[in-house]
Formats: C-alpha cells, structure tokens, sequence
C-alpha cells in the first residue's frame, strides 16, 4: 500500500451557502457533484478534483471556527486496496470500508491513536 496524496478537506458549518459562494468566487472553485448522502452538503472542485467537502449544521457546536476548529475527517487516495486491509488485519487495527459505487471509490475508515478519523480512498477500478 502506498498513499498517493491528500484528498480532500471536509468542514462543517452553519453558513452552508455562505461557504459555497465564499470558495467558488474567492478561491475560483467550483460546485460540483456530490453523493446523495442524507444531510445537506456541497462538494467543491479543484478542476477534476474534489477538494472540499462542506457540511451543513444547525448550531455552532457542529462547527468550526478560528477559536473553535472542528476536523472531522481527512482523507488519502491510495493504491492496493487488499494489501491495506490485510496489514490494517495483521496490526488488530480496526476499521470500516464503505462503498460510494457511483464514484468507483472504496473508502477504508480508520482512526489514528488520538482518535482522529481518516479516510483512505481506493478506485475500485484500479488493480488491487
């Protein structure tokens, strides 16, 4: 298993719409498709590549802030899908792999001993 690179960043926040103009007019992003997952969300795009990833959240305890920063996750594009779980398996590290099939993305999540969450993402389409 090698990892790749950083994925992508995820942020929640109350000031959903705020924060998808903030990124497309000021950084030059744009909007682009997202999972439809059951809470509200934008994913922001990086030409091809979705690099910011914005939750929605009904109160400030959800989100971050200069004196409050909230990381909920970050996640790695990786390659060897199987090699990954049979090493995650051979440390007793547990974890869950969850399946986002329309994006060809396997996901393998983990967290380090702080209890920080990671993402490793494999292509389902690549040579595991």
């Amino acid at each position: 298993m090698q990892i790749t690179k950083l994925d992508h960043v995820n942020i929640r926040t109350t000031q959903l719409d705020v924060m998808v103009k903030w990124y497309c007019d000021v950084l030059g992003m744009t909007s682009g498709p997202r999972p439809n997952f059951p809470f509200p969300g934008a994913w922001i795009y990086a030409g091809e590549n979705a690099v910011v990833h914005l939750i929605g959240v009904e109160n400030d305890a959800g989100a971050g802030s200069e004196s409050l920063l909230k990381l909920e996750h970050f996640a790695l594009s990786a390659t060897g899908l199987i090699a990954f779980e049979e090493k995650l398996k051979s440390h007793g590290v547990e974890y869950r792999r969850g399946e986002l099939a329309e994006f060809n993305i396997v996901q393998i999540n983990i967290y380090d001993p702080d209890g920080n969450h990671i993402h490793v993402d494999f292509r389902t389409d690549e040579d595991v």
